[in-house]
């Protein structure tokens, strides 16, 4: 294993050394193995400090797609022999074409021990029994993530998604105390238990872990989870598939996201010009990435696409002294109405706040732009018979005053947008012809 054995408790500075040392052999592999980064390094001197990264070039999600395209299955950017590859997963492409994720083993021991530090940090270990409910269908999210919880110790149930009535039986029949999903899922969950009677509290989970979305970011959301299941939420789930699947989880002090990887992964952030930020508390902007220790697809200056703000370089009360940081929007999520730049954490923030609401919403953009005005989908909650004109106008002036933006407001019935048991889409973009 390439990792530094406790490196989410470990000084700064001993993981700066070390991830140094590591990037001294990873630029060279890269370099020598990597028919796209020589491409894309042409010209470019390669530094041996980590420090002077930003001379290189950036890498986005549509390079590695153009790449996969080219020179499938795996894209140019394979630096293994195609034999050394041990597992393949593929993206959920919920926002583009999905994409071949290769791992060698030390890849995936790797993958499943920082994600381990997440989860372990979010309160799993030895004595839970954790029901994982997301998708094995090759999605890294599945298998990859089941790795990640049994890495702490914990019993773990591989249930996937689907059939809920068998769901919720076998947590009653195996006693378990954890369950792993999408922060969406619950309220799938909490249909069928209306159907059978069921208070979802009474299932008798101590803890949430989700991830996939950053629903448990947004104010009154994790509260509400937390009454309604009587579990303690946590985000024990941050990462990027083409990355690695999870680097960061809440720990049980505070709700930031602990940068786990900070022996094997190299963090910048940019500003939108693409110049590199100072790591340091309070700077805000794209998280870019860099493996200093990756077999198969290793990676280096990719842009995450993630918008995030460094909460604190300082040791937790946790003791941990793995940075921590809010993951606020993703760029390509963004939509800017007459530019006023809005992410849909900010857009839940305003629907989860309102008792009169269910939770859900959805954004629907007709078109490429420019907006003059927020397309918003939103739902009476269950049993309320507030007039939609009253809600629909009470929703505008929020908006106005919250989000400094016109929203065009659509209230619909309690069940009328989808509940999914995977990533919940919270911006439908629709072209000219589709709308």
């Amino acid at each position: 294993m390439r990792l530094l054995p406790g490196a989410d408790f470990a000084p700064l500075e001993e993981l700066d050394a070390y991830r140094q040392w590591l990037w001294s052999q990873q630029r060279d592999y890269v370099r020598e193995h990597s028919d796209l980064y020589r491409d894309v390094w042409t010209g470019h001197d390669v530094p041996e400090n980590l420090d002077d990264l930003a001379a290189l070039p950036l890498v986005d999600k549509d390079m590695l797609r153009a790449s996969q395209r080219e020179h499938p299955p795996f894209g140019a950017y394979l630096a293994s022999a195609p034999a050394d590859v041990r597992r393949v997963h593929r993206t959920g492409g919920t926002t583009g074409e999905a994409m071949n994720l290769a791992l060698s083993a030390a890849d995936a021991e790797d993958t499943a021990e920082v994600g381990a530090r997440a989860q372990r940090a979010s309160g799993l270990g030895p004595g839970d029994v954790v029901i994982h409910c997301l998708n094995y269908q090759l999605w890294m999210g599945g298998f990859t993530d089941h790795t990640t919880l049994e890495a702490t110790g914990a019993t773990v149930v591989p249930f996937g998604v689907g059939n809920t009535d068998l769901l919720v039986r076998t947590i009653r029949e195996l006693g378990v105390t954890a369950i792993s999903c999408t922060p969406s899922y619950p309220a799938v969950l909490e249909q069928v238990l209306a159907e059978q009677g069921v208070v979802p509290r009474d299932l008798g989970l101590r803890l949430g872990l989700f991830g996939g979305e950053a629903a448990l970011d947004v104010p009154g959301f994790r509260s509400r989870l937390e009454q309604t299941w009587g579990f303690a939420a946590r985000n024990s789930n941050y990462g990027v598939t083409d990355i690695m699947c999870n680097f960061a989880g809440q720990c049980e002090q505070q709700d930031a996201l602990h940068f786990m990887a900070m022996d094997v992964l190299h963090p910048e952030l940019i500003d939108s010009a693409a110049a590199v930020l100072p790591w340091k508390s309070g700077s805000s902007g794209e998280l870019v990435l860099t493996h200093v220790a990756r077999d198969c697809q290793p990676l280096v200056r990719f842009r995450t696409g993630d918008i995030v703000t460094l909460e604190s370089t300082e040791p937790c009360a946790c003791g941990r002294t793995a940075p921590r940081l809010r993951v606020t929007g993703r760029a390509d999520d963004m939509v800017v109405v007459r530019g006023v730049n809005v992410f849909p954490t900010s857009v839940a923030a305003l629907v989860t706040a309102d008792p009169a609401l269910s939770g859900e919403y959805r954004i629907v953009l007709r078109g490429d732009g420019p907006y003059d005005t927020l397309p918003l989908e939103i739902e009476r909650a269950r049993d309320v018979d507030e007039p939609w004109e009253d809600i629909r106008a009470r929703v505008g002036a929020r908006a106005r005053a919250d989000l400094r933006v016109t929203a065009e407001v659509s209230v619909l019935d309690f069940g009328a947008l989808p509940r999914t048991e995977g990533k919940t889409r919270r911006v439908v973009r629709m072209s000219e012809e589709e709308a």
